[in-house]
């Protein structure tokens, strides 16, 4: 497949250069697009993002490859991030990864046949107060996962829909 930035692309990415005195700090938010209009940032579509900046590929390639949001080959339409640190560990993290394994049919790191879902074991999201947790396609977190939880989870994507924003209310300290 050939990879193209089209009119539209090439007028928000000078956009984007034009917010920083040099270019290569606008390699973030340029892979940030060619993913959500690709679906991924394979090394063919970082060769694209290099020549398009006028960067090395080797520097796009390192950006691309060192943070876990980009996505590296093709994924589902839905990525499920599920966090298996030390805080969602000890919180059943595995335990969710397993049950989000065993009911989609696929392990950590596969996409179900359909397309539908890719699930992919993380290192810290940065919400262990609300461990165990997941991301959905680098977006909402679904926070204190149980398995009713992922089972209304599923089936809101699997319907179209967007999961429902979960408001985290902290208990009120008496401050003396």
């Amino acid at each position: 497949m050939t990879y193209e930035f089209d009119d539209n692309d090439l007028k928000k990415i000078e956009k984007i250069k034009a917010k920083y005195p040099e270019v290569m700090p606008a390699t973030l938010p340029v892979l940030w697009l060619a993913q959500n209009k690709f679906g991924h940032v394979e090394p063919d579509v970082q060769r694209l993002v290099a020549h398009t900046l006028d960067l090395p590929e080797a520097h796009v390639h390192g950006v691309a490859t060192f943070y876990t949001q980009y996505y590296k080959e093709k994924k589902g339409k839905h990525v499920l991030d599920v966090c298996t640190c030390l805080s969602c560990q000890l919180c059943g993290g595995y335990d969710m990864l397993n049950y989000i394994e065993d009911k989609l049919g696929i392990k950590a790191g596969e996409t179900t046949d359909d397309g539908m879902f890719s699930v992919e074991e993380v290192e810290c999201l940065g919400a262990c107060g609300y461990a165990p947790m997941l991301q959905v396609t680098n977006g909402k977190y679904v926070n204190h996962l149980t398995e009713e939880k992922v089972d209304k989870l599923i089936e809101t994507l699997k319907e179209g829909k967007d999961p429902e924003y979960e408001q985290i209310r902290m208990p009120l300290r008496k401050v003396n």
